[in-house]
């Protein structure tokens, strides 16, 4: 199972100091051990803009996060892709910062030297955005670049340990029993399911007209065909091949080259290695593109908490935020107790249920509150900064 995490940013009013550690204790204390334990999650103080430049801000973030959520799964799936499931191994390379994601996201720190804090808002969202689409454009480029190679690889893997109606012929096959250069002979190669060799030996020579008596020599065979080398006459050619295929024997493509069978192995052996050298380079990337779409993510998200803030608390900026880590199926509790304890938050504005939990509300209020984007991220408004994310 996954964790979840949940980001709360409560204003410092809820303690009754109105200091910060207070107001975390507090935060710590509405939240049961047994839903999610909380740690403390700092977000720096941002340049403020206006009222409108920050609801338009608070959008954009929504946006971005999703995004930043999609990339981060799509890398995620590069690497399982890769691992071929290996769940041990995907866990290894899922690190950020070279920590394990837990961890990291305990630890967070704002990178102040990426994203400086004295720029404003908008050139850090803009700045974010482009680093998220670079490493979404570096590993699809490098992955779809393994994947083709590793396509080809299996083409030509499969064209040497196929069946004798698919594989390649030009390991099987001794040139010296095929015609070449005759101006009126040529040698077909039938690939022939055993159940039906008994009948091809009585009945080849009359398929089609000017068939060479006797001609058929069994090459080799598998469990499923038998490859006969048949002469004909070039001018019946194409209609022997015709009712060779009416028949369900199948007509084989071959043309004798100089060493084509050693450049058929020099093609499989390079294939080889270009599959394992790109693979390694694809890995690094990925690894390394899970561990920074995943900090670009986070930054994101502080970002969003702490336009929100401003938002719902307004100025001076007295407010604490904490990270709750919790589980897909404990998260709906621990967010019912955070619920209960500041639903009041959200005013006389809206309706509460006989639990005192902020309902969904028809008023005007709530309406133009959920179309600016104030609310979880299932659409739902909340009587506080509320956003939720699994890893």
């Amino acid at each position: 199972m996954g964790t979840k995490y949940l980001l709360v940013s409560l204003p410092t009013s809820i303690s009754p100091s109105n200091q910060h550690d207070e107001a975390l204790t507090a935060l710590r204390s509405s939240i049961s051990k047994d839903y999610g334990t909380v740690s403390p999650f700092a977000i720096p103080e941002f340049k403020i803009g206006t009222l409108d430049a920050l609801v338009q801000q608070a959008d954009e973030l929504a946006k971005l996060d999703a995004a930043c959520e999609g990339i981060v799964s799509k890398v995620g799936e590069s690497l399982r892709n890769m691992l071929e499931g290996d769940e041990e191994k995907i866990a290894r390379q899922k690190t950020v910062n070279d920590k394990p994601v837990d961890q990291y996201l305990r630890s967070f720190s704002w990178n102040r030297i990426k994203y400086r804090a004295d720029k404003s808002i908008a050139e850090l969202i803009d700045s974010l955005q482009k680093e998220a689409g670079s490493i979404d454009n570096d590993v699809k480029s490098k992955y779809n670049q393994y994947n083709q190679i590793k396509t080809n690889l299996t083409a030509l893997q499969r064209k040497q340990t196929g069946n004798l109606a698919t594989r390649s012929l030009t390991a099987l096959v001794n040139p010296s029993l095929i015609i070449q250069d005759s101006e009126y002979l040529e040698t077909h190669l039938l690939a022939v399911p055993k159940q039906a060799t008994k009948e091809f030996l009585k009945s080849y020579e009359t398929v089609s007209p000017m068939v060479v008596p006797r001609s058929a020599i069994q090459i080799t065979l598998d469990d499923e065909y038998t490859l006969y080398a048949v002469t004909t006459f070039k001018k019946h050619g194409q209609e022997f091949s015709q009712k060779c295929r009416e028949r369900r024997w199948t007509p084989r493509d071959y043309k004798y080259k100089e060493g084509g069978k050693e450049e058929e192995q020099k093609e499989n052996d390079r294939l080889t290695r270009d599959e394992r050298k790109v693979w390694a380079e694809a890995m690094r990337l990925a690894r390394t593109g899970w561990s920074e779409s995943m900090m670009i993510w986070v930054h994101v998200l502080s970002l969003r908490v702490f336009v929100e803030t401003v938002l719902r608390y307004g100025l001076p900026l007295e407010f604490v935020c904490g990270l709750v880590k919790t589980t897909p199926k404990l998260a709906k509790k621990a967010k019912r107790a955070l619920d209960s304890s500041y639903s009041y938050l959200g005013g006389n504005a809206f309706g509460r249920d006989q639990k005192g939990r902020v309902t969904k509300d028809s008023s005007a209020i709530s309406s133009d509150m959920q179309a600016a984007g104030h609310g979880g991220d299932d659409g739902q408004y909340t009587a506080y900064v509320y956003y939720e994310f699994e890893v």
